[in-house]
């Protein structure tokens, strides 16, 4: 069996609920209806299916269980035609849910986790694949995660990040500050959102505040939303305006971007061009419920390209 891919991607499902048109946030004793519902598969999927799409060769270390969350999530995964070579399957149940309150600027979620296996499908899937870039869908560190760097780094793989997360920074003296500094800089990409972005450096401003994240890791790439994108490596910063397009959900946004971003990195496109490339995935996703309903090729992107960013 051939084992290697162009991107790894590493993490678990969810089963997003995505609750939409909603006129108000919910609140306590008050019954809010809304006049759209999306139930999709969510989280890592998301990274391997928009991956998938744009051609790239995608290997999903994922842990499913037996229960009825987790078929669903298996079963679009196979509609999709993801490699099933990293999947693990555990004899248990392996229930992870969010249910999204979508409105079309941002999102908040209520979340039920099973627990996780003891070890990943991320660490047997690095001893027996490779790959050109692990992408790791969220500000993880401690453990687990060191060793699994030490296994990617034996293999020669490049290390991207995403900045999914909501709490934690990088100027504390506390153990979780020290273990989130060692891991970026242990990355070659990172790509946090901009509220990410100033809760970890403490700073408002953005440029400001990507520097003092490149001053851990070579490429720091932090997604604005409708404002764009920008980049800071070697020295240098680079910006993208956003899209315009009429934006209805969030949810998966950040993941189509990386997708985007990630294809054009690893053809060696200028920095431009790939702020660019995530511009229009991230941006066109927000145009449909649920993080992988609109299906972005690469063909759509090369199209946008030409009617977004003419050269």
């Amino acid at each position: 069996m051939n084992l290697t891919f162009d991107v790894i991607v590493i993490g678990s499902y969810t089963i997003d609920i995505i609750f939409s048109g909603l006129q108000e946030f919910p609140q306590l004793g008050k019954d809010i209806l809304s006049t759209d519902l999306k139930i999709t598969p969510g989280e890592a999927f998301i990274s391997a299916v928009c991956l998938h799409r744009l051609g790239l060769k995608v290997g999903w270390a994922a842990d499913f269980g037996n229960d009825e969350f987790s078929l669903r999530a298996l079963n679009c995964a196979r509609d999709e035609g993801l490699k099933e070579s990293l999947f693990v399957f555990h004899d248990r149940s392996f229930r992870r849910v969010s249910m999204a309150a979508s409105f079309p600027g941002d999102n908040g979620f209520i979340s039920y986790y099973d627990p996780d296996p003891k070890i990943p499908a991320a660490l047997p899937a690095l001893t027996k694949a490779h790959a050109k870039v692990l992408y790791i869908p969220g500000l993880y560190y401690g453990p687990l995660l060191n060793t699994g760097l030490k296994l990617a780094r034996m293999k020669q793989m490049k290390l991207v990040m995403d900045g999914n997360s909501s709490a934690g920074d990088i100027h504390g003296n506390s153990r979780e500050s020290r273990a989130i500094r060692k891991a970026l800089r242990s990355m070659d990409v990172f790509l946090p959102n901009a509220r990410e972005t100033r809760r970890l450096t403490g700073e408002q401003n953005l440029e400001t505040a990507i520097q003092h994240l490149g001053d851990l890791c070579p490429c720091v790439v932090v997604k604005d939303g409708s404002n764009g994108s920008i980049a800071y490596t070697q020295k240098a910063l680079f910006e993208a305006p956003g899209i315009p397009v009429s934006s209805i959900d969030t949810v998966g946004a950040g993941d189509n971007f990386n997708a985007g971003f990630l294809r054009a990195w690893m053809d060696n496109q200028p920095m431009q061009t790939c702020l660019q490339w995530g511009n229009i995935t991230g941006g066109i996703s927000t145009t449909e419920l649920g993080g992988t309903t609109f299906k972005i090729t690469e063909e759509l992107v090369r199209q946008a390209l030409s009617k977004y960013y003419p050269a």
